[in-house]
């Protein structure tokens, strides 16, 4: 966005709206203090600055300063890619520096091969796992892909999954389709729309009358922990440990938006896998990510006895090599981006000594006043995304026209909130219902650890503006 308003009555100044609405009640925003029980190792670029700070207001305002987003637009989607904090941004670019120069060795400064232990030892405690248990991945997809075509899946076999899940999982799971004749089933999750109040326990139902539906020819069920679609939270512990667990399925989470900005514990959730990003809520680098695999995958040899080898390591330089053990088969797929995956071991160290239960805390509180805020100032908008607790999320979809098929509209409606105002976000695409011929279209706001409440009063009234002048 120009500092200069352009000349035009369509347009206004975001800092004019930053002014004009500071009256606006915060009511709702919880007081959110900083702890210092977090856990994590201190290193040149961690946060353990903070941990002075006396107010909430200060701790958020000096996490800001910890990222170098461009000052002349505010960018809320988090949900496509994050940003780098100053710190580990400055570590990335010496680490890249130290791989150019000594590429054999690299100055040791990964520690012995396979290069990514520490890191992953740095990493598990965050996420309530063990060493073991985490494998530093590519990204949500890649984890994706090499748990569900690594799995031993035969003709006949059943994946229940959701009908708004992400092309990382439908694509995965259409090559088993087509490969083995697995049957996927699209089970039709409930859509929030304002019309009716929905709760986690209609979650729970549908996945529960799936199982009883299809017996013991089910052998995955995968769906993803929040929805990009709509930001809707699925229950995902009640839905392991209440139907999955008890019939013997094995359960495959897709974390894409989790990582980073929940406070998540695996061993608490029950799951089998568990993949997500490291570029996004994370801040890390980009092409890394987070796959959880349970106990070496063990539990999959009492819920699959008929099958020998259960989990093929398709993914992996080392597969021919048991001895290793799991982690470092599925970790191991030759050289790496080490500066990549050293980045988001920072990343994760800043989260854990802020407190990932203190970032949750935060972004479901800037997510809440976003919805109240548009439900107050669009009262005839399409709302996607349930604000309650057991539901909410950082992400936020809405649409205010009144057509929500009309996709043209609300894409000049997105570009012209980015050109003329400043405000970056995206929009989506999704079916109410599994029948629906054509796609409901939303914009989908994401707030983070480095928004304020500011950012979100101007956004809505640059919407309001922007809504009016297109009217």
């Amino acid at each position: 966005m120009n500092d200069n308003e352009p000349n035009s009555s369509a347009t206004i100044n975001r800092r004019d709206f930053l002014k004009n609405t500071t009256g606006l009640a915060l009511a709702s925003v919880g007081s959110v203090m900083f702890s210092g029980a977090a856990q994590a190792q201190e290193s040149s670029q961690s946060w353990h600055h903070l941990q002075n700070t006396k107010n909430d207001r200060e701790l958020w305002k000096k996490v800001r300063h910890e990222f170098i987003l461009d000052k002349k637009s505010v960018y809320m989607n988090i949900g496509t890619t994050g940003s780098m904090p100053k710190g580990v941004l400055h570590e990335y670019n010496i680490n890249n520096k130290i791989v150019a120069a000594s590429p054999w060795d690299m100055q040791e400064k990964f520690a012995n091969w396979p290069y990514l232990s520490e890191m992953v030892n740095t990493i598990a405690p965050g996420f309530g796992a063990d060493n073991h248990e985490i494998v530093l991945s590519r990204n949500t997809t890649d984890g994706m892909c090499t748990i569900i075509n690594g799995l031993h899946f035969q003709e006949g076999d059943v994946i229940l999954t959701t009908h708004h899940e992400h092309v990382a999982a439908n694509s995965p799971l259409n090559v088993v389709t087509k490969r083995y004749g697995v049957e996927v089933v699209y089970l039709e999750i409930p859509v929030y729309t304002g019309n009716e109040p929905i709760s986690e326990q209609d979650f729970v139902d549908v996945f529960a009358e799936a199982v009883a539906d299809y017996g013991d020819r089910i052998r995955l069920i995968t769906f993803s922990h929040i929805t990009y679609k709509t930001g809707t939270a699925l229950p995902a512990k009640r839905i392991c440990q209440e139907v999955a667990i008890p019939n013997k399925i094995p359960t495959l989470i897709d974390g894409a938006h989790t990582i980073g900005m929940f406070n998540l514990d695996f061993h608490d959730i029950g799951c089998d896998f568990y993949a997500g990003s490291g570029h996004k809520w994370q801040c890390g680098a980009g092409a890394t990510g987070i796959l959880y695999v349970r106990d070496n995958a063990k539990r999959l040899h009492e819920y699959w006895p008929d099958r020998e080898n259960p989990l093929w390591f398709i993914n992996s330089s080392l597969a021919q090599v048991p001895d290793l053990g799991t982690q470092l088969q599925l970790q191991y797929i030759g050289n790496d981006n080490y500066p990549a995956k050293q980045a988001l071991a920072d990343a994760c160290q800043m989260w854990d000594l802020l407190g990932r239960d203190i970032i949750e805390t935060r972004v479901l509180a800037l997510s809440r006043l976003c919805k109240e805020l548009l439900e107050e100032s669009f009262p005839s908008a399409h709302i996607y995304s349930p604000n309650i607790p057991e539901l909410a999320s950082g992400l936020t979809t809405f649409n205010p026209f009144f057509d929500p098929q009309d996709l043209d509209l609300l894409t000049i409606f997105r570009d012209r909130l980015r050109e003329e105002y400043g405000y970056i976000i995206r929009t989506t695409d999704f079916k109410v219902k599994v029948t629906d011929l054509v796609d409901t279209h939303a914009l989908r706001i994401s707030t983070h650890l480095f928004h304020n409440e500011q950012d979100i009063i101007g956004l809505v009234a640059a919407m309001q503006h922007l809504h009016q002048v297109m009217l």
